[in-house]
C-alpha cells in the first residue's frame, strides 16, 4: 500500500512540476510584423467591370485589435459598392506549420475565402483559389504599404495563375 501512496505522490509530483515549468506561448516576431494592421482603416477603391459584376466605386471601413494573447488580429468591416452593401469579419494569423501568414474571411453575403500571405519589405500579398460556379479562380490582393498609414491595393484574378487581369484597385488609410 505505502508502494503504491509512494509511487502516486511522485507522479504527482512529475505532473506538477511539468506544469509549473511551461508558460503560456509567445507571439513570434512574424506576428508582430502585423502591428501594421491594427486599428482603424477607411479603404476606397474602383471596381473594374467584369463577368462578376459591375464596375464601380467602392469603400470600406475596416476595424483590427489584437485578441487576447496576441496570436491574432480580428477584424469587422462595413462595405459599399455597386454590387451591394454589407458587413463581415476577417482573422489573421501565422502558421508556423506553413511558415504563411493566414486570413480568412467570412461576410454578409454569404462568402468565405481562407487566403495565404507573405510580406516582403512594405509590401503584402495574399493569395486564395476561389471557387465561381463550376470554375476554381485564383485571386491576388496585393498592398503596397507607402507610410506606416497608408497602402495601395490591387485585386487580381486568374484563371491559370500566369495572366492576371486586375478587377480592383485603391487606397487604404489609418484613421
Amino acid at each position: 500500500m505505502k508502494s503504491i501512496a509512494l509511487i502516486s505522490a511522485t507522479f504527482l509530483i512529475l505532473i506538477l512540476s511539468a506544469f509549473a515549468q511551461n508558460e503560456a506561448p509567445k507571439p513570434g516576431p512574424e506576428l508582430k510584423k502585423m502591428d501594421i494592421f491594427a486599428g482603424s482603416w477607411t479603404l476606397d477603391g474602383d471596381m473594374k467591370a467584369t463577368a462578376m459584376g459591375p464596375g464601380g466605386k467602392m469603400s470600406e471601413t475596416e476595424k483590427c485589435d489584437w485578441m487576447e494573447g496576441g496570436f491574432f488580429l480580428i477584424c469587422h468591416a462595413d462595405f459599399q459598392s455597386s454590387m451591394g452593401n454589407g458587413s463581415g469579419f476577417s482573422i489573421m494569423g501565422f502558421s508556423n506549420d506553413d511558415k504563411n501568414y493566414t486570413y480568412r474571411e467570412y461576410n454578409s453575403w454569404g462568402e468565405s475565402m481562407e487566403s495565404k500571405g507573405s510580406a516582403t519589405d512594405d509590401t503584402w500579398t495574399w493569395t486564395s483559389d476561389e471557387k465561381m460556379g463550376t470554375m476554381t479562380m485564383k485571386s491576388r490582393f496585393t498592398m503596397k504599404f507607402t507610410t506606416p498609414t497608408a497602402y495601395t491595393f490591387t485585386y487580381d484574378m486568374s484563371q491559370d495563375g500566369t495572366k492576371w487581369t486586375t478587377v480592383m484597385e485603391g487606397k487604404a488609410t489609418k484613421k
